[in-house]
């Protein structure tokens, strides 16, 4: 199959440039292993267009009309404004865990984010979001194990913390790292920006990017 190739959209915040590359269903056209990149993954409705659109400060990922239907990894080319060329590549993973997700969706997981995440050699960081207003699930807990199996670096992004109260979300801190202790858990919140620069700084530390990438306004 050949990879989805959309004409490219280029959205500027003040300080960012986050460029839409291309959906791949195919480990034969992912792009040229030539920049850092992270990973963002979870299940499906977890939030993660919205927490990407936050980090860049635009509305650049878009989220499928049907949830868990997404059959494709979609890059972003990530730059500081006045830098000539990209610092780093976002990769939009599908969803996983949907109640009516079909047999082939599954095995297109195993055909083509499998071997993203077990070879690719340019992949510096894996977010897993997983939505702290819901208990741990297993499927979350299988994504864990695996990427720690394979070494890759990895943290916990909490998504959608602005719905709860501080002492509510204290005890769900307290929640993550009993489930997943020794594991970076980072509180976000797409609404508010709550966790973005601690999140900024992870991918700068994982990726050894320019810290001009912690500066993206929240989206309007």
């Amino acid at each position: 199959m050949l990879a989805t190739l959309v004409r490219s959209r280029e959205t500027v915040d003040m300080r960012i440039f986050a460029r839409f590359m291309l959906s791949a269903s195919d480990e034969s056209h992912f792009p040229a292993s030539t920049l850092p990149e992270v990973a963002f993954l979870g299940r499906s409705n977890v939030g993660k267009s919205s927490v990407i659109n936050s980090l860049v400060g635009s509305k650049i990922a878009r989220t499928s009309s049907t949830p868990g239907r997404t059959r494709s990894i979609n890059f972003f080319e990530i730059r500081p404004a006045g830098l000539p060329k990209p610092q780093l590549l976002f990769a939009d993973l599908p969803g996983y865990g949907y109640a009516k997700i079909s047999r082939e969706i599954s095995q297109d997981w195993a055909r083509f984010v499998d071997p993203y995440l077990e070879r690719r050699p340019t992949l510096s960081l894996c977010l897993a979001l997983m939505d702290a207003n819901v208990p741990s699930q297993e499927s979350d807990r299988q994504l864990i194990e695996f990427l720690a199996a394979r070494g890759r670096p990895h943290a916990i992004v909490a998504t959608k913390c602005d719905r709860m109260s501080g002492n509510v979300l204290a005890q769900t801190m307290r929640r993550f790292a009993q489930d997943y202790p020794g594991i970076e858990t980072i509180p976000f919140s797409a609404k508010t920006g709550m966790g973005k620069e601690a999140l900024w700084a992870q991918i700068r530390a994982s990726a050894s990017v320019p810290p001009h990438l912690a500066t993206a306004r929240n989206p309007d």
